[in-house]
């Protein structure tokens, strides 16, 4: 394929982290939530590093020369990768200090370094540090007797010097390492404004003389490292695997350092130590202008109390009326399909489904697949108490969920000593798909429950990321969630279903067929059009039938939250939006007009290679009129936000959407009005014209520079480089290569 015709995909996250630090100046978000933006940005840079350039590393180690498919080397994609992140830091932190640091000091929420302080707040800092910190500390000394030690991924570290002991002797050199069990943010006693805080890394280091016998250091610089976490492992064996991620995990401990964050302007000494101890080039070297690792807007900053007008407005999920009028929840599932769309949707629904199906005498067997659950999940705490009650439960625990992998192995090893029959994978294949099956004893015989879902059986990201879970006892959905259990607990291997669509068996061909239906459908003269919705999107394959699709006159209409690959071009028919909002924007909608007559399904897999090929996946089909009506609604809705949503274009860059009335919010307007009940069928129709209409008016755009009120955050140096994962995915909680890293 030609180069100029595919995105890099490591520049395409980059540029999707743009995305996310646009909403820290976007004064549609209220100011505290602005900061977790801020803190977004900087742990998708941690993830990206320790997966997506540790990968590059590592294959550049290996001496490959092998272009990916926008024809980049590894070696060429670390440089314009490397280039492009040192733009996104620099621009991250002139938001924080030039635009919102002023603004919460206007709401009384200071920060200060040690210079701001008066006497009586320096006081109270060392009396601090002697009261709550300097017992946690060990101070470290690195000479000859005591080499350099293996510092954690990811903490904050001191470096410092010290001067000789005696005359004419050697500048010494420490280390301290920062407790990750300390506040990140030290709240001062008095002083300006209603919240002051101060670093606790600058409370230790105006008290470094404390530790060194009354020394004062020469010099002293707080550090952070990143360390590859991408290693390859045997998974040929799954009943060795277990043992296997054990040992990832403590590969993870000591991997190779990719980055360096260092604050900017340290004495050069201490940076030429830290380069030559970690074995690092000048280029892996990050030189930070301000405060290291900016999460702690998130996990802090906040929530202090006393500033609830500068946060969203809580909201309470919606209950289906059918699920609020007590009784069995499989009687409310037997009078029809019920659709959960999370967050607007309680997730509460799933974990009743899971905790009834534990209870119920009539109940005999629990069979599930478990991704990504929370640390205190209350699905586990059912399957566990359904095998006590002596039910047979099967549970497939994908333990190699990356940076999940430790708490899936603790799940593991929970079930079993609870009696579940559990498994930890499936041999070559990450198990991604989200299903769970109950079988319970009726009158008219055994019948089968299903929920099927497109996000994770996680209460925690239930209430952050927009998900769509089907609750059916359809009699085929039903017997095909037999088939797939038995598939992937039994050999592998390919299983018969009929509505159910599994990867890497038949998804990629159902696509194929389905895309290439609509091809032959726009050559035929009839209506024509592909609605897709995903988090990312950069398989190859597909990108080329996209491209053919288009070119035959389909209207391929794309939302793709992250990465996406496919380029505009020369192509008239494609339109790719990605919406940032409030919520992570995880769910995957694939829509095909089918001359009119839609066919819609939901999936846990995005179009990227290792869905469709090296994953276990589903996509199911939505059949019930309303459901799909509701589904198709729901992606029309999302298509008119003009808040909160970007557009393509056709070099690559992303605009945001011109903003005209009556402006649309999609994600509050649905915690305000849940129940939007506009049908998106006749735009798959008849709309033709406005679709025309708005192409020609993105055109005229194309040709002007965006205003200061629509800036276009993708920098020239990308397009430069010829292009132009995470999950976890911008991603609150899991961050992820995996999922994707809203992760």
């Amino acid at each position: 394929m030609a180069r100029f015709k595919i995105t890099n995909r490591e520049l395409s996250w980059l540029d999707f982290n743009y995305r996310i630090l646009n909403e820290a100046v976007n004064e549609d978000n209220p100011l505290l939530e602005r900061g977790k933006f801020i803190s977004i940005v900087s742990s998708n840079l941690d993830e990206f590093f320790m997966v997506r350039v540790g990968s590059l590393c590592r294959s550049i180690e290996e001496g490959r020369t092998l272009p990916d498919p926008s024809g980049m080397t590894p070696a060429q994609q670390l440089t314009a990768v490397w280039q492009e992140a040192r733009r996104q830091v620099e621009k991250q932190y002139n938001i924080l200090q030039q635009k919102y640091l002023p603004l919460l000091a206007r709401e009384g929420i200071h920060f200060l370094d040690p210079s701001m302080l008066d006497s009586e707040q320096v006081k109270w800092v060392s009396s601090y540090f002697d009261r709550e910190v300097q017992l946690l500390l060990s101070p470290w000394a690195v000479n000859a007797k005591r080499p350099f030690p293996l510092l954690s991924a990811k903490a904050l570290h001191i470096a410092l010097l010290l001067p000789p002991q005696a005359r004419g002797g050697s500048i010494r050199f420490a280390l301290v390492t920062v407790p990750s069990s300390l506040k990140r943010v030290v709240l001062l006693p008095a002083g300006i404004g209603k919240t002051r805080g101060i670093l606790i890394e600058d409370v230790i280091a105006m008290n470094l003389h404390k530790l060194f016998g009354g020394v004062k250091p020469l010099a002293y610089v707080p550090f952070r490292l990143t360390r590859n976490a991408d290693f390859l492992y045997n998974d040929s064996n799954a009943t060795l695997l277990l043992n296997e991620m054990r040992k990832n995990l403590k590969r993870r401990k000591w991997g190779k350092v990719v980055r360096l964050e260092i604050a900017k302007g340290c004495d050069p000494r201490l940076l030429l130590r830290l380069k030559r101890y970690l074995f690092i080039s000048d280029m892996e070297v990050l030189h930070i202008p301000g405060p290291l690792d900016l999460t702690y807007f998130m996990k802090e900053v906040s929530s202090y109390p006393g500033y609830d007008q500068l946060r969203f407005a809580p909201f309470t999920p919606a209950v289906d009326e059918r699920l609020t009028q007590g009784g069995s929840i499989f009687r409310a599932i037997r009078a029809g399909d019920l659709l959960l769309h999370h967050p607007y949707d309680s997730f509460e629904p799933v974990i009743r489904f899971i905790c009834d199906a534990a209870d119920d005498p009539n109940v005999l067997a629990i069979k599930q697949t478990l991704y990504r659950v929370s640390g205190k999940s209350p699905i586990v705490a059912a399957l566990a108490r359904a095998a006590r009650n002596g039910k047979q439960v099967t549970v497939l625990i994908e333990v190699r969920a990356r940076f999940d992998e430790e708490n899936n192995i603790n799940w593991c090893l929970e079930l079993e000593k609870a009696g579940c029959h559990v498994y930890y994978g499936v041999a070559k294949l990450k198990t991604h798909s989200k299903i769970t099956l109950v079988v319970r004893k009726e009158e008219s015989g055994l019948r089968s429950y299903v929920h099927l879902g497109t996000g994770n059986y996680n209460d925690s990201t239930a209430k952050l990321y927009t998900d769509m879970g089907l609750l059916t006892c359809d009699d085929t959905i039903g017997k095909d969630a037999a088939a797939f259990f038995n598939m992937v607990t039994g050999y592998g291997g390919h299983a018969d279903m009929e509505k159910l669509i599994c990867a890497p068996y038949e998804l990629r061909h159902t696509l194929n067929r389905l895309i290439k239906h609509e091809i032959k459908n726009a050559q035929s003269g009839l209506s024509a059009a592909i609605w897709a919705k995903m988090n990312s999107l950069c398989d190859p394959r597909i990108i080329r039938l996209l491209y053919k699709a288009a070119d035959a006159g389909v209207e391929v209409n794309l939302l793709v939250r992250g990465i996406c690959c496919l380029k505009r071009g020369v192509h008239d028919h494609i339109t790719v939006r990605s919406i940032v909002g409030r919520f992570l924007e995880h769910a995957r909608i694939y829509i095909f007009n089918n001359a009119g007559d839609q066919q819609v399904f939901l999936s846990s897999a995005d179009l990227m290679p290792r869905n469709l090929d090296k994953r276990v996946e589903l996509m199911f089909p939505i059949e019930d009129a309303d459901i799909k009506a509701r589904v198709i609604a729901t992606l029309r809705d999302e298509w008119r936000d003009n808040v909160k949503a970007w557009e393509m274009k056709r070099n690559g860059t992303y605009r945001r959407v011109r903003k005209e009335e009556p402006l649309l919010n999609v994600q509050e307007a649905r915690i305000l009005s849940h129940a939007m009940t506009e049908d998106l069928a006749p735009m798959l129709d008849e709309e033709d014209m406005e679709i025309i209409d708005r192409r020609d008016r993105k055109e005229a755009e194309d040709g002007k520079e965006p205003s200061a009120e629509e800036p276009v955050l993708m920098n020239d140096g990308i397009e430069n480089a010829d292009t132009m994962e995470l999950e976890h995915e911008y991603d609150y909680n899991e961050q992820n290569d995996e999922e994707g890293s809203n992760s």
